[in-house]
């Protein structure tokens, strides 16, 4: 990976995050590339140029576009994690997942195979704003904790429920078991959930076993300069 330094310190750089990575490593990647270069130079980067945050977590498995933030602008961080995401998702019927994609442990549920019209109609019923409750592997806080760390110690965890918008939901491609959309949310929505949500209502179960970001905001994967 590779990107203008002198250009992007201050700014936003457009990462297309592979599947495996969280989050954080990119961050982590793209702020040792700063201090390489910084060295490159014989000079010293400040804390402000070392700051590297991200406007948005993409789970480890999703891959697509992670939004980060350079310098100055991580202090732009709160705006950011209220725009938009486009995401492209597969959803896996007939199972669940224990963390609702293919990282957890995977229990058969149901060989029924729903028609086009039934998955249709559950789906329309996510359209709008609706009531959702993320996952607990997620990096919601409770009490203080990250879920996930909680869940990973084996606890007990419910998080809390939330409101969330969902503008649109499209099929793109439904051939039992996998049910490709493509779907517009609003801020704070989890696709795993609206996966196993979708799975609930038609009885069968499902899990979330692809899902790639296309778009935050006005972003989109068209406008990538930089490939991991």
């Amino acid at each position: 990976m590779q990107f203008n330094l002198s250009e992007q310190k201050d700014g936003i750089l457009l990462v297309d995050k592979p599947g495996g990575w969280t989050s954080f490593d990119v961050c982590a990647k793209i702020r040792g590339q700063i201090k390489a270069e910084y060295r490159a130079r014989d000079e010293r980067p400040t804390k402000r140029q070392l700051k590297v945050g991200h406007a948005g977590t993409l789970d480890p498995f999703a891959t697509g576009l992670l939004v980060i933030l350079l310098g100055s602008a991580t202090k732009q961080a709160t705006e950011f994690l209220k725009l938009d995401k486009v995401y492209e998702a597969t959803i896996y019927l007939g199972q669940t997942s224990s963390t609702g994609d293919p990282e957890g442990k995977i229990t058969n549920i149901s060989d029924s195979q729903p028609s086009i019209d039934e998955v249709h109609e559950a789906i329309k019923r996510f359209v709008g704003k609706i009531w959702q409750r993320p996952p607990a592997y997620s990096a919601v806080k409770i009490n203080g904790q990250r879920a996930y760390k909680l869940a990973r110690q084996g606890k007990q965890v419910e998080v809390p429920l939330r409101e969330v918008t969902i503008h649109s939901i499209e099929i793109i491609e439904y051939s039992y078991p996998e049910l490709r959309i493509r779907t517009h949310v609003g801020s704070g929505t989890y696709i795993r959930t609206l996966a196993e949500d979708i799975g609930q209502i038609i009885g069968i179960g499902a899990y979330c076993s692809e899902l790639r970001r296309i778009q935050v905001g006005k972003w989109t994967l068209i406008d990538l300069p930089v490939e991991l």
